[in-house]
């Protein structure tokens, strides 16, 4: 069966302005960018359970470089890659010459002779710059501690799946001001949503962040709300989205982290002041009972394994518009 050429059912969207660009945060990308990727990524999720294949990177190799640990990122983005056509290799960073003192700028520079597209997930997002500085191929952040870009783009095409748009959506989000959090508002600023975030004093969003995400809420006609009061953030809210109140990095910060989050479990008391048709969002991995409740995260209002596909879908649109 011949792969089927998707761009090219877009004639008005100049997919060679996309080629070769770095996805390091999600406002690499205008709103408009954006809306052409998860106008693409439903063509390709189509295609794929249509059984019709869609191969535009035959004979590509995507490098992907891991010092965090991970499931849906790494599984996603190797299946995805064979999906279209090329191959995908991973590589810990523990045992890469960056492990032993190596440049990033050398790595970066030799990498780009050796694959077409680099993943990295790790925890400074300097270092992805850096990398990003010295290579001449495209980088995609899988995560940093400060964001996880790719995320926002499932996040976005499972609210837009299940909504049926995107402007002027409620969307809520509830506990930690962590990466996923950054890439959460500034996507949802930059597609016109109405978001709403509550976090504990003390583990607020950064506040440049959220500066620049009300200047693209400006542009979109979006709103955004800061507060540390979950009932006002939930409110009629059309979505409820939570994370891990302990992200990777802060393990020595558990204990106190459960205590200081106590109050900002998504659970049934919570979400009953969202609207009753609410979708709950969850990044994953949960932990039931700390930041959602198990009859929230099991419930029927509950899109989290849907959410989790999309980073399948959403990420082979990146990958086929930008390598």
């Amino acid at each position: 069966m011949q792969s089927v050429k998707i761009l090219d059912q877009f004639p008005n969207v100049q997919w060679a302005n996309f080629k070769g660009k770095d996805l390091l945060r999600i406002d690499e990308f205008t709103g408009e960018e954006l809306m052409q990727l998860l106008e693409l990524a439903v063509h390709i999720k189509q295609l794929q359970k249509s059984g019709q294949p869609y191969q535009p990177l035959v004979g590509k190799t995507m490098g992907m470089i891991f010092d965090k640990a991970s499931t849906r990122t790494r599984v996603s983005f190797e299946v995805g890659m064979h999906q279209l056509g090329g191959m995908a290799m991973f590589m810990s960073g523990k045992e890469l010459q960056l492990g032993r003192g190596e440049p990033i700028s050398d790595t970066a520079k030799v990498m780009s002779r050796y694959v077409d597209v680099i993943m990295i997930r790790t925890f400074s997002h300097a270092g992805v710059e850096e990398l990003a500085k010295h290579a001449t191929i495209p980088i995609i952040n899988g995560l940093t501690d400060e964001f996880h870009p790719c995320q926002a783009l499932a996040d976005m095409l499972t609210i837009w799946e299940h909504k049926g748009k995107l402007k002027g959506i409620k969307l809520a989000y509830v506990g930690d001001g962590n990466n996923v959090a950054n890439s959460l508002v500034l996507a949802a600023a930059l597609l016109g949503l109405d978001v709403r975030i509550a976090t504990p004093p003390g583990y607020e969003m950064n506040e440049e962040i959220v500066e620049q995400a009300k200047v693209y809420a400006q542009t979109s006609g979006g709103k955004l709300l800061v507060t540390h009061d979950p009932i006002e953030a939930v409110k009629d809210a059309d979505v409820v989205y939570t994370d891990v109140w302990t992200s990777m990095g802060f393990e020595k910060e558990n204990e106190q982290r459960l205590n200081d989050f106590a109050a900002y479990q998504v659970n049934d008391e919570l979400v009953s002041h969202a609207s009753p048709s609410y979708i709950f969002l969850h990044c994953l991995p949960a932990h039931r009972e700390e930041e959602v409740s198990s009859s929230v995260i099991d419930g029927p209002h509950s899109v989290v394994f849907d959410q989790a596909e999309n980073r399948l879908h959403a990420q082979k649109a990146v990958m086929a518009a930008v390598v």
